[in-house]
């Protein structure tokens, strides 16, 4: 991959995954995080680990992600009130902070970084050998994570259910007839 494409699809993910943290509106925030994710799975692919690019677009910009969606739609989140500032000096502030931690990296780092490649065999990384690896050594916890997934998406709507509400007459008490007392009209007898 030409160092001009990395350097710029690593910014592209940078940027969006700020997007993800300042958005006010969640709908937003996820829809950056989808292009975050899609992003690195960009640079996964451009790096040669395909298959590693393709499980990052199908799993989790496609099935994770849209899972999040039905439940901010279920739980029907609003935009979160609050005071409201400038984006610019958020934007900055963000900048500056991102600076100071990668200078402090550069600090504490060891002034000798070795970075060693090596060469993997052949078919290393293939769908082939994802596959066995996956369905003979991982089986148990591939298939607990999926029970995992499958519990949350039912407790998710389990939670975000809203039910009816039912109005239950109350019983009237038996009235008793009421008696009205007419009047008593005393008459005169004439005497």
């Amino acid at each position: 991959m030409p160092p001009f494409l990395y350097i710029f699809l690593g910014a592209l993910a940078v940027v969006s995954a700020l997007g993800v943290i300042m958005q006010r509106n969640p709908i937003h925030s996820l829809l950056a995080l989808i292009g975050t994710l899609m992003t690195v799975a960009i640079l996964f692919i451009g790096e040669d680990a395909v298959v590693v690019g393709f499980l990052q677009i199908i799993v989790y910009a496609g099935a994770i992600m849209i899972l999040f969606l039905f439940v901010i739609w279920l739980l029907n989140l609003q935009v979160e009130a609050g005071p409201t500032g400038h984006l610019a000096l958020k934007f900055f502030g963000s900048i500056g902070a991102a600076l100071l931690v990668a200078e402090l990296c550069l600090i504490l780092a060891p002034p000798h970084l070795l970075v060693k490649f090596t060469h993997e065999p052949a078919g290393y990384g293939s769908l082939a050998s994802l596959a066995a690896k996956l369905f003979t050594d991982y089986l148990v916890a591939f298939e607990v994570t999926s029970i995992l997934l499958l519990a949350a998406v039912v407790g998710s709507v389990a939670l975000a259910r809203r039910l009816p509400v039912v109005f239950e007459e109350q019983p009237r008490a038996v009235e008793q007839p009421r008696v009205v007392e007419q009047p008593r009209v005393v008459e005169k007898i004439a005497s």
